[in-house]
């Protein structure tokens, strides 16, 4: 990917990473997706183990939601997680390419490092009290609701994730017409 981070449309280039979350409970892990157009996440896993079913799930989420043109560059670190053979047989299956960060350079992978950094201090940063359940419905409520719909990113020139998809895709015809 050799840092390229601005795919001229979406799908081109996703990249995916993990990071720990702390509970009362114990750990919580939580690996994303990110669509680099556009900076959504567009598939997530929370697991209490870091495990390669939770990489696997968060690419088949954004697969499902995405459903991308063979050839898109998917873009992690080189985490045992990403490079098992069951998820490298996942991104052939897909027809994804895969690329990996250099070892142990986290700017390979900014985007997505940026993007934890901003749910934890945006969101849980003084908590220290959470269950995982709580943790839980706190990821969801970040990404979903909050990040890609509301969350505006310089990159985008201060738009948030859905409104520069909207832009870019530029009207609904359906609309125009009623």
């Amino acid at each position: 990917m050799n840092r390229d981070f601005k795919p001229a449309e979406p799908n081109q280039a996703w990249t995916s990473d993990i990071t720990y979350l702390w509970t009362t409970e114990g750990w919580l892990y939580l690996a994303i997706v990110i669509d680099l157009f556009n900076r959504e996440v567009v598939g997530r896993s929370i697991k209490p183990r870091m495990s390669v079913d939770m990489v696997t799930d968060a690419l088949r989420m954004a697969w499902f939601r995405r459903k991308p043109a063979r050839g898109l560059i998917h873009h992690s670190d080189r985490e045992s997680q990403y490079a098992a053979g069951i998820f490298q047989d996942l991104l052939r299956e897909y027809g994804m390419v895969c690329s990996m960060s250099r070892i142990g350079n986290c700017w390979d992978n900014a985007p997505t490092e940026s993007g934890f950094g901003s749910f934890k201090i945006e969101r849980i940063h003084g908590e220290a009290y959470m269950d995982q359940q709580k943790m839980r419905e706190i990821v969801f409520e970040y990404i979903e609701v909050f990040y890609n719909w509301k969350r505006r990113h310089s990159t985008l020139g201060y738009q948030s994730p859905i409104q520069y998809l909207s832009r870019w895709a530029g009207p609904d015809p359906g609309k125009e017409a009623a």
